[in-house]
């Protein structure tokens, strides 16, 4: 090896910054590519499970007589929280499951509903000990111009195409899964604890994923596979239904957000002050990243780090405690993805009540961001900022920071005399520093603003009587083909060390959106989902709207 080995200059690069193909799209287009729920084990039977009819709900006694007599069910697991049914198949253990009868006790979350969280969520945020994330300036007080106004997000599914599934095989000296997972490592460590093994002896195969999201971030499947299979003496391949994938999800946290600022004679602001209340994951998931107050960074993301620079700017967190048993975790885009949300709608309303457009109110607001700035042109330039649009049509934009990468999208949206919001079309890019692979970049822009968009306009998990009231895509609906839009992509050319590129899109998707819809209508949405929101603002009969 040399002493002093010298990069290449990218003069001499030969793959970065290449349109690469990915070597794995035939498989994934032909069906021979390899998932989780695809793997096949000799001797290998499935399971099946039940589960609490409510959050943090466990099995009381289980009558399994007629499930036993079931041709093919092979045995029935009864755990603390599930009662499992093995078969040759899933079509046979599920209608060994059916055949149960279960005595739950439904436990202390019986009586919980989303509307109680939201108020409880409201009276924490005006009444909680908050933490100081950003304290940037006094905030003035007295006869100054001062805009307020509350955002609301709801809880969030991951909704992966590939249900939740794992393959678990435990022996005396040695488990053996095939799962997959965003992290092998804890999914060995955790099976590892519930065998008595070490972790050497649990060997973990990871498969394709068919969606992660976040969602296989967490090992609670493998942890239920492992714990079925220790009572049988072959290998179980858990699968759980779309219901219960969405009943057992760990949820994006909801979010309550207060935020204020002052105006100064010229339109802009003279101070800001945001007050974000939430749970946190972080205190589950990554303790270590906690500030040593207790700060959530997560919680804060995106807006104690604005693009804007705001001379006076004060941003709190207060530690909201959802209900025991509820399952929180990371979504895709994370803490971004509603002060995105919050932060850059409230830009919109500021430069509204500025009498300002809203891409010249931010490119004032850019001046010392040169970087941001011209990001923000480029979108306006290839979007076409600026020219009338048709009647019922409005336009959109949003710029941020998320993971470290500056994203800007701009679309545009029809709402009809109905109410509804069809997206018609967007453009989009990153400054994610030095590109490999363009092609990437471009996949990654349009799959997280689809994702993003999806959610922003139908996506909430909501609880009655301790019961998740959504199921399957017929009530936690994502965008079908036909709704998707044109969409334009691209990075801006860099140099510069790469950044992140599977989130920022999906964390700017909302603000873009929402903006859009009240330069259509003239209804400004604080809560999300729009769709929902925007039907029941009462704003009258949208067939008015001239755009």
């Amino acid at each position: 090896m040399p002493q002093q080995p010298q990069l290449l200059s990218a003069s001499a690069y030969r793959l970065i910054g290449q349109r690469l193909g990915r070597p794995d799209t035939a498989a994934k287009s032909n069906g021979s590519i390899q998932y989780g729920i695809d793997v096949r084990v000799p001797g290998m039977r499935v399971a099946a499970v039940a589960i609490a009819p409510t959050v943090g709900g466990r099995v009381r006694k289980v009558d399994d007589r007629r499930a036993r007599a079931i041709a093919g069910v092979a045995d029935v697991v009864v755990l603390d929280d599930a009662v499992a049914v093995t078969a040759a198949d899933f079509w046979t253990a599920r209608k060994g499951v059916a055949a149960l009868a279960i005595d739950w006790d439904l436990g202390p979350n019986a009586s919980m509903s989303t509307d109680a969280i939201s108020a409880d969520m409201a009276r924490v945020s005006r009444s909680g000990s908050a933490l100081v994330a950003k304290d940037s300036g006094r905030q003035p007080r007295g006869m100054a111009r001062r805009i307020e106004a509350t955002y609301t997000v709801p809880m969030l599914a991951h909704a992966t195409m590939e249900p939740m599934n794992a393959v678990a095989w435990v022996r005396k000296d040695a488990c053996e899964i095939w799962t997959g997972t965003q992290v092998p490592a804890r999914v060995q460590a955790s099976a590892a604890k519930i065998t008595g093994l070490a972790p050497a002896q649990v060997s973990v195969y990871n498969q394709y994923l068919g969606g992660g999201f976040g969602r296989r971030l967490e090992y609670d499947v493998t942890d239920q596979a492992v714990r079925i299979a220790m009572h049988v003496g072959y290998p179980v391949k858990l699968v759980w239904t779309r219901e219960q994938d969405f009943a057992l999800d760990y949820y994006r946290p909801p979010y309550h957000d207060r935020i204020e600022a002052t105006l100064g004679d010229d339109g802009y602001p003279s101070s800001w002050l945001h007050r974000d209340t939430s749970d946190s994951v972080s205190e589950r998931w990554a303790p270590a990243t906690l500030g040593k107050d207790g700060l959530d960074l997560d919680c804060v993301d995106a807006a104690a780090d604005t693009p804007y620079g705001f001379a006076n700017q004060r941003v709190e967190w207060v530690r909201h405690h959802l209900p025991a048993g509820m399952r929180t975790g990371w979504w895709r885009g994370v803490g971004a993805t509603h002060n995105l949300f919050v932060v850059e709608s409230f830009i919109d309303e500021l430069a509204h009540a500025a009498g300002r457009d809203p891409v010249e109110y931010r490119r004032v607001l850019l001046a010392r961001n040169p970087k941001a700035r011209a990001l923000l042109d480029s979108v306006a330039s290839r979007f076409g900022w600026g020219k009338p649009c048709a009647p019922r049509h409005g336009c959109g934009v949003a710029i941020g920071v998320s993971m470290a990468t500056l994203v800007c999208a701009m679309v545009e949206v029809e709402v009809s005399g109905q109410g509804d919001v069809r997206i018609r079309r967007a453009v989009a890019a990153v400054d994610c520093g030095a590109v490999v692979n363009p092609n990437m970049i471009e996949a990654q822009i349009k799959g997280g603003l689809v994702f993003g968009w999806s959610a922003a306009l139908h996506g909430e998990v909501t609880h009655r009587e301790g019961r998740v009231e959504q199921h399957n895509f017929n009530d936690y609906r994502v965008l079908r083909m036909p709704e998707v839009p044109r969409i334009e992509g691209y990075a801006m050319p860099s140099s510069e060390a790469p950044t992140g590129i599977g989130e920022p899109p999906t964390a700017i998707a909302a603000p873009c959106l929402a903006n859009a819809v009240f330069a259509a209508t003239g209804v400004r949405v604080r809560e999300l989902p729009l769709q929902r929101a925007l039907l029941a603002s009462g704003a009258g009969a949208f067939d008015q709207v001239t755009g």
